[in-house]
């Protein structure tokens, strides 16, 4: 489908506002409520939702669910499987009303072969199995001296996610049982470890779909750039581009001080755009959660309970309050007008006025002041008219993704998306290169309340930019409500789209245990 003129001209003014729909999106989400953090294996880290900017893919989108965070590539002997009793789900709202038309569900199962005997070595008289997962060279071609194999299952839901139409995906070649490849070991253990990971992407028929979708499980490098550390020690620097601002941060790759240096496993489908929209609304609505069985009582069987949700980046990490967060973790879109206080009222720019106040130089208080704030709203619950609002709109905290507009190919990518014109980006959906932390951090200082200056044309089939001037004032809030709205927020970790793969899964091949 393509975007028509008038929608663009509409929109591109829309866009510039949807910056804030990832709120304080400071980066991945990592163990960002109280109890998650007793439960790596579901914690959900990252959720990107793109068209395919693949080569010849254009027609389908990608969405990426990464778990696990803070992966070390030495993790050994056990390394990073799924957990065996959770439901891992990605969730497709596709008119607008805060529930979900489509899920995906994948279910893991651990296997050691043979009971664990199958690599059994002579040791004296006895011979006893080994402690270690691998004894030899692995290849997709030769697993022999595997001695636990992870598959997992692939179920489409159709209406609400436990109570809807249930149907097991098939692989091209039949198969119901997908295979999630080994972690990362090491070069000795898996000597090429792209071509044995890419022999695990399937393609698997959809059904009431014409064409087929692909989908991988497995280990990635993790794609987030993010100065975590500094961060959250009361955010230890000075968030200000240093190029641009004296004694400010600089730009710097080794600015990304944990998380660059980590793995974390990527749940990824990609799916053709037609049909997982709806009629004629180009815009859905997608997240990630993962559920475990909960607590019995007696006589009573054991029920799921969402544990993890996620869509726009750390939302329940640096919006929702400490009371709130394992209840937002636990909750459905539906009900997410019940959060809508830490919207209007965000705690985070308080914190940074707080900290950062003498040294942007302003004589008072540096955040914005235009309560309640119903720019985040807007951008927050419901997307933006024109853009990536769908018609009727339930509020819900979901990202969004006008599936209408053409991808951006990588090498004219934008890390910053739609302020620079490049409609296919963040907040329109995410790709892994999208820079959601400048974006978000300058957001949410109330740069939509000063005029936004307008990048050139990237590139974007229908683009067109604005004849009669280089700014576009929203008119969202004065921008005396606002004192440092221009001032060039950063946490000085920069990511670019050149960086990873222009391929599926997109993420790129985690990081090796040895040599390192």
């Amino acid at each position: 489908m393509k975007m028509k003129r008038y929608f663009l001209a509409r929109g591109l003014a829309a866009s510039a506002l949807a910056l804030s729909v990832g709120m304080v999106a400071h980066g991945a989400s990592h163990r960002e409520a109280p109890m998650i953090t007793k439960m790596p294996k579901v914690d959900a880290t990252d959720f990107y939702m793109f068209r395919s900017y693949e080569r010849g893919r254009k027609d389908y989108v990608t969405f990426i669910a990464n778990y696990q965070p803070l992966q070390a590539p030495y993790g050994g002997p056990n390394y990073f499987t799924m957990d065996e009793n959770a439901v891992y789900e990605i969730h497709i709202d596709n008119d607008g009303d805060a529930k979900e038309d489509l899920s995906f569900q994948f279910r893991f199962s651990n296997t050691l072969v043979k009971n664990g005997r199958h690599i059994r070595v002579p040791v004296g008289d006895k011979k006893l199995a080994v402690p270690l997962r691998a004894v030899g060279p692995v290849s997709a071609a030769n697993t022999a001296n595997l001695g636990e194999h992870e598959t997992y299952t692939l179920t489409m839901k159709r209406g609400h996610r436990s109570r809807g139409k249930s149907k097991s995906l098939r692989s091209a070649s039949g198969m119901t049982e997908f295979t999630k490849p080994l972690d990362n070991v090491g070069n000795k253990t898996i000597p090429d470890y792209d071509a044995y990971a890419n022999s695990y992407i399937y393609d698997f028929k959809i059904p009431g779909c014409k064409k087929d979708g692909r989908v991988f499980a497995g280990q990635r490098a993790e794609a987030f750039a993010v100065n975590l550390g500094e961060i959250f020690d009361l955010v230890n620097l000075v968030p200000l581009d240093g190029e641009s601002f004296p004694g400010g941060i600089m730009q710097s790759r080794e600015n990304d001080d944990l998380v660059g240096k980590a793995n974390v496993t990527s749940l990824a489908i990609e799916v053709p755009t037609q049909c997982i929209t709806k009629d004629d609304e180009p815009v859905i609505g997608a997240w990630t959660t993962a559920s475990v069985y909960g607590p019995t009582t007696k006589g009573t069987p054991a029920k799921m309970q969402q544990v993890s949700r996620l869509s726009n980046p750390l939302v329940n990490e640096v919006v929702i309050g400490l009371p709130d967060k394992d209840k937002f973790n636990g909750s459905k879109p539906k009900h997410d007008k019940q959060f809508a206080k830490y919207v209007t009222n965000p705690t985070l720019p308080f914190l940074l006025d707080a900290l950062f106040r003498d040294a942007v130089g302003a004589e008072g208080d540096i955040a914005p002041s235009n309560f309640p704030r119903q720019d985040l709203v807007t951008a927050f619950l419901t997307g933006f008219p024109g853009f990536n609002q769908p018609a009727g709109v339930v509020g819900s905290e979901m990202m969004r993704l006008n599936t209408a507009v053409d991808p951006t190919w990588r090498n004219r990518q934008h890390p910053y998306g739609v302020v620079a014109e490049d409609l296919a980006g963040f907040p329109n959906g995410r790709r892994p290169g999208d820079d959601v932390v400048d974006i978000a951090l300058r957001v949410m200082m109330g740069a939509l309340c000063h005029p936004v200056p307008l990048g050139a044309e990237l590139g974007v089939e229908g683009a067109v930019e604005d004849e009669e001037s280089d700014l576009i004032n929203l008119g969202l809030c004065d921008p005396e409500d606002a004192p440092v709205g221009n001032a060039p927020f950063t946490d000085g970790a920069p990511i670019s789209a050149a960086e990873l793969q222009n391929v599926f899964p997109y993420l790129n091949t985690p990081l090796a245990g040895s040599p390192n």
